[in-house]
């Protein structure tokens, strides 16, 4: 990957990379200096979200054409030809720069708020692009009523389950309480989509019904189906709680055993269901049955809910919505849940041949699902393993999210297991995790386990790691056939063919934007923003560990020591531009999850302290003043 420049072949905006040439030069702040703090209200929150992410994501050409000059109140990113001013900060985490204020100016008018913002750069965008754009305000609209809605909802939720599971998150054990940390997450923004709190279509009403955030219990609806209809994986029998069609009133109806039944989600039933009946040729044969049954819990993700009386029990069920992204729908295609299933025995036989992995190395069973040939007729069964009764189970997503006491989850956890450090416990995440996720690569395996699909597991035995969700992993072909060899899955086992490749490169990229961004970087520089720890303090223990576990891989690791640890740049998520922004056709994106840009390398010594060069002299506004103007991806122009 060129320095300085966007990655060649996923560039958000391919007409505008930076020029190969040009010489880094850094903010003159540190990057523990100028984080800036978030503002008070909802609307300025998410318009400094919404404008950081569109100058990371170089939008419009933010990054590559704007140079930063300093005003009296601070450094603004200024775009020439589009008479464009934007107040910034140095950020350093996946780009250099963020949003300062929540404010745009715009032919010398300052613009606030996500609307009008969000209109004005629309007005600069290509005409064929447009749609893109008045999804994305959307997005911006729902979003924001969310976010209000939260803060209204937050103390009431809290008190629930403090009344529910108790005061200390820590002592929160068993996987029936394990998704109240699911709705502590559920109030935190992620770390890339700025309007991932957003669903659409929902309403108020919605939300509170069948949200994570608002930890509602509801029941399910049912569909009898024809078990000719059905494609069916999964030796286990099912749970005794199961319904057959007489259970559900169904039996005159649907009489003896050529009858199966599929869960439906509440907010699927109506014109959505009927849609799907009918493109599957299940109109009139389909019955769904009036009275709802079997009551559940949402998960994080949502569209996933706990059984209340078996929690080890999950239903991965389609939603006919959209999150992080008008192209990311909630529905669930059928070829994923091949690939989910077939990914977790891909683990599996990573785990038979790394037994010091054993027991410290967890994976929820998803081998029993099943689908009618549509994306809104489909169920995943999903099994916790047995003995977590009494373990705390808490999503990463989790870790930085308020407690009902004002105190982040992951302090309560600090206090119970590592004497109150928090660094400690961030330190043996990290240890586990990069080890884990940099033997996966040595067997030439990449995991999209995101924060959200991983899970620390906290008892008397100590820390281990619960992952779930593998449908869309990155693999170098070779390389798994040679490490694993009789045990490596076909590769016909799989049905998207992008997980498959003959190189490092697509595993380097997921591996730096998942493991890397999403599980290790983001708590570095949040632990850092809460006060928790000091940033020089947890870059320096992630390049740490980073480096560990590269180094166990031998020869193998080059590419990702070259590419984490040596680069001067790092892939970057472009998810607005490839999942709500642009067209496939427009951005170029094969898959809009792994669509990707650049930004700085956090993990390079040198940059751990931007003002401070190799030998430890001041930089900054010496650096700034022989270069000139500064550009926004940290070249010099």
């Amino acid at each position: 990957m060129t320095a300085g420049a966007l990655p060649a072949n996923t560039a958000a905006q391919p007409a505008t990379a930076a020029p190969a040439e040009a010489r880094t030069v850094a903010p003159t702040e540190t990057l523990a200096e100028a984080r800036t703090p978030s503002p008070a209200t909802a609307a300025d929150q998410l318009t400094l979200r919404v404008l950081s992410a569109l100058l990371r994501e170089d939008v419009l050409g933010l990054r590559t054409r704007g140079a930063v000059e300093d005003r009296p109140d601070g450094p603004w990113l200024t775009v020439a030809e589009l008479r464009l001013a934007l107040p910034v900060a140095p950020e350093g985490f996946q780009c250099e720069y963020a949003a300062r204020l929540p404010l745009l100016e715009l032919d010398g008018r300052r613009l606030t708020g996500p609307d009008t913002v969000v209109a004005a750069l629309a007005e600069l965008a290509e005409a064929e692009d447009r749609p893109g754009w008045s999804a994305f305000a959307e997005e911006c609209r729902q979003t924001l009523a969310t976010m209000e809605l939260h803060e209204r909802a937050r103390a009431g939720v809290h008190d629930r389950l403090t009344d529910l599971y108790g005061a200390d998150p820590s002592d929160w054990t068993g996987l029936a309480a394990a998704l109240g940390h699911d709705t502590l997450a559920a109030y935190l923004d992620h770390p890339v989509y700025p309007t991932a709190r957003g669903r659409s279509g929902l309403s108020e009403a919605q939300l509170r019904s069948y949200a994570p955030e608002f930890h509602p219990a509801f029941e399910l609806r049912w569909l009898a189906v024809p078990t000719g209809s059905l494609t069916v994986h999964g030796e286990q029998p099912l749970p005794s709680w199961w319904p057959t069609p007489a259970w559900l009133g169904l039996g005159d109806q649907c009489p003896g055993e050529d009858w199966a039944t599929l869960p439906v989600h509440p907010l699927t039933v109506g014109a959505p269901l009927d849609e799907a009946l009918a493109a599957a040729g299940l109109t009139g044969r389909a019955v769904l049955a009036d009275r709802p049954y079997l009551t559940v819990v949402p998960t994080l993700s949502m569209r996933t809910v706990a059984v209340a009386d078996d929690p080890a029990c999950h239903l991965k069920l389609p939603l006919a919505t959209a999150t992080l992204g008008r192209l990311n729908r909630r529905t669930i295609k059928p070829g994923t849940l091949l690939d989910g299933a077939a990914g977790q025995r891909l683990i599996e036989a990573v785990l038979e041949r790394e037994p010091r992995f054993a027991g410290r190395i967890l994976h929820a069973d998803e081998q029993t699902w099943a689908h009618a040939g549509h994306e809104l007729l489909a169920v995943l069964l999903r099994r916790y393993p047995a003995g977590l009764e009494r373990a705390t189970t808490v999503p990463l997503a989790a870790l930085l999210a308020p407690a009902p006491d004002g105190r982040l989850v992951i302090d309560h956890l600090a206090d119970r297991h590592h004497g109150g450090d928090v660094l400690a416990c961030y330190d043996a995440l990290l240890e586990l995790l990069l080890d884990w996720q940099a033997t996966l690569f040595g067997y030439g395996i990449a995991l999209e386990s995101h924060q959200q699909n991983t899970s620390l597991v906290l008892d008397r035995d100590g820390l281990r790691l619960l992952y779930k969700d593998d449908d869309g992993p990155r693999v170098h072909t070779a390389r798994m056939a040679s490490t694993l060899g009789e045990l490596a899955p076909a590769v016909e086992d799989f049905d998207d063919a992008r997980i498959f490749g003959e190189d490092d490169g697509a595993l380097v990229d997921l591996f730096a934007t998942i493991t890397g961004h999403l599980c290790t970087g983001a708590l570095a520089f949040g632990l850092a923003d809460h006060g928790r720890a000091e940033l020089p303090d947890t870059l320096a223990l992630l390049r740490k560990r980073t480096a560990e576990a590269v180094e166990r891989l031998g020869p193998v690791g080059e590419p990702l020591r070259a590419a984490l640890l040596d680069a001067e740049r790092l892939p970057v998520k472009a998810m607005v531009t490839a999942g709500t922004l642009l067209s496939k056709q427009r951005s170029g994106a094969a898959d809009i999850n792994k669509h990707y840009t650049s930004g700085p390398n956090y993990l390079r010594d040198s940059v751990r302290d931007p003002a401070r060069s190799a030998d430890g002299t001041a930089q900054g506004s010496t650096a700034r003043a022989e270069a000139g103007t500064v550009r926004t991806d940290g070249t010099a122009r």
